[in-house]
């Protein structure tokens, strides 16, 4: 059955989870609050679903207050109400939660994962549906096995191919998704997508392909991210709203936020989004795919290349930051060099929840929580990740996670 494209409905965005694995970014704020090019993921998606929601129901938890406090009660002109969830019992349960507000018709979505408002149209012309994207790795995800068009299948994390297809958990539902009752999963959680398998038995869920998909699971995918969204800026967004002093170069798509200098002698390589307030160089060479935050300073010699600085950073002279993640309010002490490369090529490695994770990267330098200080002259391995608050001192090599029990 469609839709009028004009119809609106009630958004309900999940937004009560504690990540983990983004840690030591999302010890200090949600994950749906960290920024990519310049914008909170949150935002990003608010965009997504801006012309089809007639109210936003945000799930909240962890760190609700800051949230709560960013949206307020209208944002962007919508209208925001927001349910606790006190305990993390899983995202069916979040759904349920909402359960005596929404009308017979809503969508749901994850806060974390990056949509597109082409794919949202797509799926609320549609009475049931699940947005879907074929992705080379289908047993990190959801996987939806169709037939025609309807989804016959949704199975977690399946250890045989079944399909390649993933579910990017966005989805147009109906109130008889409260008549499926689920138990606790295998994580002690009570499971939307076992939800909606149980719904796909009694009503047809249309399975819609989506053209642009980021899931957010790991700090560097913040990374793959930043650079998607810097492609997109071609044609879409530019200008200089700062001041670029002579003898200062810029080459392809750059953003210059209000309030930003860029001094003479800086050499920048678009795309790069670079935001309010800076000041940039002199002599700084910003390399592609690189996004600065708002009232950071970029010091005298410092290279950056395929980052994310985020609001007020200060990377000092003669440093060099690549593939890496700044926190915000971190203090880069001069001459820190921060490695992105092992010196056998393969890819980097990083902690995560005690299990040494694959980053699928080649080039992956750091990941620093925000407050962070490191000394002058400190080196930093590959993949290493700082905590929140955390200092280096002058001279040291980082070879090891910096974390809470240092």
């Amino acid at each position: 059955m469609s839709k009028e494209s004009e119809e609106k409905i009630p958004v309900v965005i999940l937004a009560a989870g504690k990540s983990t694995r983004t840690y030591p970014l999302t010890i200090t704020r949600p994950k749906t609050l960290l920024k990519v090019a310049n914008k909170e993921i949150l935002v990003h998606n608010i965009e997504a679903v801006r012309d089809f929601a007639s109210e936003l129901i945000v799930i909240v938890g962890f760190q609700k207050e800051m949230i709560m406090s960013f949206l307020g009660s209208n944002f962007s002109g919508i209208p925001v109400r927001y349910v606790e969830q006190k305990e993390q019992l899983g995202t069916g349960h979040a759904l349920m939660l909402a359960k005596e507000i929404l009308p017979e018709r809503f969508m749901v979505m994850m806060s974390d994962d990056l949509y597109c408002r082409q794919d949202v149209k797509k799926c609320v012309s549609r009475e049931n549906c699940i947005l879907a994207k074929e992705v080379p790795n289908p047993e990190c995800f959801g996987v939806i096995v169709e037939d025609k068009g309807i989804m016959k299948q949704l199975v977690e994390k399946p250890k045989d191919k079944i399909s390649n297809l993933a579910n990017c958990a966005l989805y147009i539902l109906n109130r008889k998704i409260f008549d499926c009752k689920v138990g606790k999963s295998a994580r002690g959680e009570y499971e939307l997508t076992d939800m909606v398998s149980e719904l796909s038995k009694k009503e047809e869920i249309n399975v819609e392909r989506a053209s642009f998909w980021m899931p957010i699971t790991y700090p560097w995918s913040i990374l793959d991210a930043n650079e998607a969204l810097l492609k997109q800026m071609k044609g879409k967004i530019e200008g200089i709203e700062g001041i670029v002093e002579s003898n200062a170069t810029l080459k392809g798509q750059v953003f210059v936020g209000k309030g930003t200098v860029i001094k003479s002698g800086s050499y920048i390589e678009g795309p790069v989004m670079i935001g309010e307030n800076c000041r940039i160089g002199p002599n700084c060479y910003i390399r592609p795919s690189t996004t600065i935050g708002n009232n950071c300073h970029i010091g005298n010699a410092v290279e950056i290349k395929n980052s994310v600085i985020f609001d007020n950073s200060n990377i000092a002279h003669l440093s060099y930051i690549g593939d890496s993640i700044i926190g915000y309010d971190v203090n880069i002490g001069a001459g820190t060099i921060i490695a992105n490369l092992r010196h056998d090529n393969s890819n980097v490695k990083s902690m995560v929840n005690g299990m040494l994770i694959d980053s699928g990267r080649r080039k992956l330098g750091a990941i620093i929580g925000d407050n962070v200080h490191t000394g002058i002259n400190t080196s930093i391995y590959p993949g290493r990740k700082i905590w929140p608050g955390k200092s280096t001192i002058p001279g040291e090599i980082v070879k090891e996670d910096i974390t809470q029990k240092r």
